[in-house]
């Protein structure tokens, strides 16, 4: 499969490059982002995948999160795909900013007319990583992934349904129930229809009922003033109760506010939000987290 090269740009000694392609799994063109630090440019490195949330697209992660000096530090390939189809000109699909383009929830679609293009699941558990092995300097038998909102959501689904696929998995913010929350309800319902034991299947806090063991150790670091977190969109607290009756081990990590005082006697306090802000400051923690494993 031929990739096509974007964008190339020299970071922490490594590359940020952006490639496309076209997806047999998709059926259009793609774009990935991968960072290759500068141990690639001699040996064979681990791959961690990043997935990230509604709306965006391959460049968010790379522009924002800060993470190239720790990817170089610990010899890590970092890949950032896009989040959904692009331009399959299926009605209704730029309709709403929560489902269709830029909202493919990484599940493979039943329904029409979704169920030819929207398939985010098998794009990366299957076809991207055969892709990035083929053609760059990886060591297929590691790899690890983590993600933000609905792809936090993606990282511990596609951890969960592939035991010893991962080294290691981790997300910020991520969705963690979607079928008790209205974003996964209209997402879910729209790709698989009315069945909800068929969302199930794609479901966080319902997957690890029945995981079949306990060797792994997912890190989640969760915003306190995460707007989504008090609308209920997120619902950690049922992923950490599953994971609890299970004794699958779990770090979880409400993020608190700060205070400071920016006049005599008024006191201002902000916490941490949904942002790439709140990804950006504990994003070194989660690749940390990843070397361990990936480098053992």
């Amino acid at each position: 499969m031929s990739l096509k090269q974007v964008s190339s740009n020299k970071c922490c000694e490594g590359f940020q490059k952006v490639f496309e392609h076209d997806s047999a799994e998709l059926k259009c063109k793609m774009k990935f982002g991968i960072y290759l630090p500068p141990k690639a440019e001699t040996e064979k490195c681990p791959v961690l995948y990043w997935l990230s949330g509604l709306t965006c697209t391959e460049q968010n992660f790379i522009t924002k999160a800060g993470f190239h000096q720790a990817a170089a530090e610990h010899g890590l390939i970092v890949v950032a795909p896009d989040t959904s189809p692009r331009g399959c000109n299926i009605e209704g699909e730029d309709e709403s900013w929560d489902f269709g383009t830029g909202a493919g929830f990484y599940v493979d679609a039943t329904e029409d007319p979704w169920k030819t293009n929207y398939r985010m699941y098998s794009y990366i558990k299957d076809e991207l990583p055969k892709l990035i092995n083929a053609n760059f300097p990886t060591d297929p038998e590691r790899m690890s992934i983590f993600g933000h909102s609905m792809g936090g959501h993606g990282a511990l689904i596609l951890a969960l349904k592939n035991p010893g696929k991962y080294k290691s998995v981790s997300a910020f913010a991520p969705i963690c129930n979607p079928i008790q929350c209205q974003w996964g309800k209209k997402a879910l319902g729209g790709y698989l229809g009315s069945d909800v034991s068929k969302w199930e299947a794609y479901d966080a806090t319902q997957l690890v009922k029945s995981y079949p063991d306990s060797h792994l150790d997912i890190l989640i670091d969760q915003g306190k003033d995460d707007q989504f977190l008090s609308a209920g969109q997120l619902l950690p607290d049922n992923f950490i109760a599953a994971c609890t009756e299970r004794k699958i081990p779990v770090v979880f990590r409400l993020q608190q506010a700060s205070c400071f005082y920016a006049l005599p006697l008024l006191a201002c306090c902000f916490g941490y939000d949904h942002s790439y802000f709140f990804i950006a400051t504990f994003i070194n923690d989660h690749i940390k987290h990843h070397a361990k494993y990936l480098n053992a």
